[in-house]
C-alpha cells in the first residue's frame, strides 16, 4: 500500500513539475512591459492562447496623461479605439521548428499605429519575456517582466 501511494506521489509531483515548466516556457499571462531604454515601465500587457494562437490586450497604462488615449494613429479596426483593451499582439503560433520562440503574428505599436512581425521567447525561466517587433531586417527588441 504504501508503494502503491509513493507511485501515485511520485507522478502526482512529475505532473506538476510539467506543468511548470509548460507555464514557465509559454508567454501566456500578465506582463509589465518595459521601454526600450530597458529601464521605463510603460503597461501591463495580458497574453492569452485560444486554440493554439495568442493575442495580448493592454489592460493598463502607468503614465497617467495616456491613461485615456486611442489609437488615432491605427489604420485598421483598432483605429481611434482606447488604448487600455487595445489588442496589441495578434495571431503568434509556437514555432513548428523551435518550440522556445512564438512567431507567426504582428504586434502594434499604438503610438504610431504600424504593425509589426512579432517573435516571442520566453526567457529567465519564463521570468521574462523577450518582444521583437521587425520589418525584414531592421528590428527592436524589449524585454518584458512577468507580473503573473
Amino acid at each position: 500500500m504504501k508503494k502503491a501511494l509513493l507511485t501515485v506521489a511520485a507522478a502526482a509531483l512529475s505532473l506538476a513539475a510539467g506543468l511548470a515548466q509548460a507555464q514557465q516556457s509559454s508567454p501566456v499571462g500578465l506582463w509589465k512591459t518595459i521601454d526600450d531604454d530597458g529601464k521605463t515601465e510603460k503597461s501591463l500587457v495580458r497574453i492569452s492562447e485560444t486554440g493554439g494562437v495568442l493575442t495580448g490586450t493592454i489592460e493598463k497604462i502607468f503614465d497617467a496623461s495616456k491613461a485615456d488615449s486611442k489609437c488615432d494613429k491605427c489604420s485598421d479596426d483598432r483605429k481611434d479605439k482606447p488604448v487600455v483593451g487595445l489588442q496589441i499582439i495578434r495571431g503568434v503560433k509556437q514555432d513548428n521548428d523551435d518550440k522556445l520562440h512564438w512567431v507567426g503574428g504582428e504586434i502594434l505599436d499604438p503610438n504610431n499605429g504600424k504593425s509589426y512581425k512579432t517573435r516571442l521567447k520566453p526567457i529567465d525561466g519564463g521570468k521574462k519575456l523577450e518582444m521583437r517587433g521587425y520589418i525584414g531586417f531592421f528590428y527592436r527588441t524589449q524585454t518584458w517582466v512577468r507580473v503573473e
